[in-house]
């Protein structure tokens, strides 16, 4: 039996492991019917908020953008989705992405035990490119390429990548024994969720087990590198501000 004071999760001043056994649920306005985890938001020094939302059959999620940005991609389950006046069902690993600027959205008539991710950011307009509308998707590994010529690295961009967007969510898969091929030290702020598997995670020279489950915020600079562990493909999905680096002069 764990001890009461044990938890595997770890909050720094540029990267945060959350695992689930440390979780304590918020209330959001509009959205009723669930358990809401704030994961990473603003208050620890991030520039993203990404929540997990676990629905109950009589879970309802209800509002409107302004400022921010919405992402929501199904962990595991089924909910019906309205945006912008169209209406789908989404199952485990499809997505809407909901734009900036007063866009409406509904999720309703969910599966028990339906859970939704979400990533939040506030919208750096870019002169000259049109704010993104609406993106419907889903988790395709046929749409994930190799990484940097390396079999066992795949990733699968899920939004566009143009400039009118200012973030990027992807789905990284490592095969078993697959790793990344260099530290990486970048202006990229991230917040991710595994999906799938475990794996080592190093975040500034502090290494970490990571599985199913746990979530990661790194800020940016924060020197990463991971390998997978374990019998299956470690597979996590990440945020990322992308297309917006703008210098004081």
């Amino acid at each position: 039996m764990l001890l009461p004071s044990a938890t595997r999760s770890v909050v720094r001043a540029n990267h945060a492991i959350i695992a689930p056994d440390g979780y304590i649920n918020s209330n959001v306005p509009g959205w009723t019917g669930c358990t809401t985890n704030v994961i990473i938001n603003e208050q620890m020094g991030a520039r993203l908020a990404q929540t997990l939302v676990t629905l109950t059959a009589a879970g309802q999620l209800t509002g409107r953008t302004e400022a921010g940005q919405i992402f929501f991609y199904v962990v595991k389950g089924r909910v019906q989705a309205k945006v912008g006046g169209e209406e789908k069902t989404l199952e485990t690993g499809q997505f809407v992405y909901v734009p900036v600027g007063g866009e409406d959205y509904k999720f309703s008539q969910p599966e028990a035990g339906t859970q939704l991710l979400t990533f939040h950011k506030v919208y750096e307009p870019l002169a000259g490119h049109a704010a993104p509308g609406v993106v419907w998707g889903e988790k395709d590994d046929r749409k994930a390429p190799v990484y940097m010529n390396d079999e066992a690295l795949r990733i699968q961009e899920l939004l566009p990548n143009e400039l009118g967007f200012d973030m990027a969510v992807n789905i990284f898969t490592y095969d078993r024994g697959g790793s990344l091929p260099m530290v990486e030290t970048h202006i990229m702020e991230h917040g991710l969720l595994y999906l799938q598997g475990q794996a080592i995670y190093m975040l500034d020279n502090q290494w970490y087990p990571v599985q199913a489950g746990d979530s990661i915020w790194m800020a940016p600079y924060c020197q990463q590198w991971a390998a997978s562990l374990g019998k299956e493909p470690s597979v996590y999905i990440y945020y990322k501000n992308v297309n917006r680096f703008f210098t004081t002069v």
